[in-house]
């Protein structure tokens, strides 16, 4: 996080060469204020406990201390009657006890092994880390629906080289053209003129009157847009709002990295995120997709509704979509949305709930996910719901095993 983080000067910023910590020591020290690293006027001379790292027991129950502010060379071990701190307390012996099942210890010793203790310092430093990331994915985001993250699996901390974003980021060479026409609908369900968005372009109403997407997948979303007179609680309006769950980014435990999971229940035909990412061109797409291919994996979506030109790669600029996994039995449909721009080279992915997903379950869909060929528009969009090097382009992938645990489980992603 150190080296994210930056001071602002005169409109410029520089990257801090210090870490959290040492930053929070030197306000204390300096007794400056700061919102961000919760130092203030009724804390600065506080001792506050930032983690406990050990513990021991003779006549008493004693922690060793690491406190808010001060470097760890500060740390003090502390009886248990004077401390105040009951949830990290909690934490620590649940990470405790979770250290002492792996190493197939049943009591607690009176004193901790060396080994043990690395891990719960590892374990409370790699907590923070989250808990900062979590804190910036919120403040970043520009959605109702907060995000969460968790890893309760290994000690990977927040990915490294990945910057949230709201919208399409535009590549070199790129343009986006706005060329929306607006309705004139005071209704735009029941009382639609002349079709109102989807019917100037040929199109169905998308959405019931509850938000819930009723045409087949493989048939475009036209939503209304900044030009029409219908207001911002337009039936016609859905992906254009953001995610509205609380979902939350956690470690897998069967080798998959992170996934998302909703921490509340979706209806079917629901609108759930966006896939958002940078829009490059597919030569592009192509160079990038070697060098993810020896990476072994790849976040490179093909906009190719009416043609292939346009790839949304979301490798390091993208969402919480850019954490989602494959699944060969999925809970979320891909389709291809249209607002402010009808260029359609140039489609918003939107994902959509498939059947009501409870909360708590993981969040998937099908990175070679195949439209139904019964309707008219499939043939034009079936490869536009994988990721590239699945389309219809003959692109070289090297075989990647598939983890998903469904029945209907195909073995492989690629």
């Amino acid at each position: 996080m150190a080296e994210n983080l930056k001071v602002a000067v005169s409109d410029c910023s520089v990257p801090c060469k210090m870490s959290w910590e040492e930053l929070e020591a030197l306000c204390r020290r300096e007794r400056l204020h700061c919102k961000e690293l919760g130092v203030n006027r009724a804390n600065a001379n506080e001792y506050e406990v930032e983690f406990l790292c050990d513990y021991k027991k003779s006549k008493e129950e004693f922690y060793l201390v690491k406190w808010r502010g001060f470097p760890e060379s500060d740390n003090t071990w502390e009886p248990k009657r004077n401390l105040r701190c009951p949830k990290l307390m909690k934490q620590f012996h649940l990470d405790l006890d979770q250290e002492l099942r792996r190493h197939k210890r049943r009591c607690i010793p009176k004193k901790l092994d060396k080994e043990v203790t690395s891990v719960l310092i590892q374990k409370a430093k790699l907590r923070q880390s989250l808990q900062r990331w979590e804190a910036h994915l919120n403040h970043t985001r520009n959605h109702p629906g907060r995000i969460f993250v968790m890893n309760e699996v290994d000690l990977e901390g927040p990915p490294k080289n990945f910057t949230y974003i709201n919208n399409y980021k535009v590549g070199q060479g790129i343009v986006l053209d706005e060329m929306a026409v607006g309705c004139e609908c005071k209704n735009c369900l029941d009382e639609p003129v002349n079709g109102c968005c989807p019917g100037a372009s040929l199109h169905r109403m998308a959405y019931n009157n509850r938000g819930q997407v009723r045409i087949r997948a493989g048939q475009p979303i036209y939503e209304c847009n900044s030009r029409c007179n219908c207001g911002l609680d337009c039936p016609n309006r859905v992906v254009q709002k953001g995610i509205q769950f609380d979902l939350c980014i956690f470690k897998t435990e069967n080798g998959r990295g992170w996934g998302v999971r909703t921490l509340q229940h979706i209806k079917k035909n629901t609108f759930v995120m966006e896939y958002v990412g940078e829009i490059i061109t597919t030569d592009e797409a192509e160079r990038r997709g070697h060098v993810y291919d020896r990476q072994g994996s790849t976040y490179l979506f093909d906009l190719d509704y009416v043609e292939d030109v346009y790839t949304v790669d979301a490798a390091h600029l993208g969402n919480i979509s850019h954490f989602v996994n494959h699944s060969c039995n999925p809970n979320l449909q891909v389709f291809n949305v249209f607002i402010d721009n009808i260029d359609e080279r140039l489609p918003r992915i939107a994902l959509f709930s498939t059947r009501a997903i409870r909360a708590g379950e993981e969040l998937t869909f099908d990175y070679k996910m195949q439209i139904d060929p019964v309707d008219t528009e499939s043939t034009k969009m079936d490869s536009s719901f994988s990721l590239a090097g699945l389309p219809s382009s003959p692109k070289k992938r090297i075989r990647v095993e598939c983890r998903c645990g469904s029945d209907s489980c195909r073995k492989y992603l690629f």
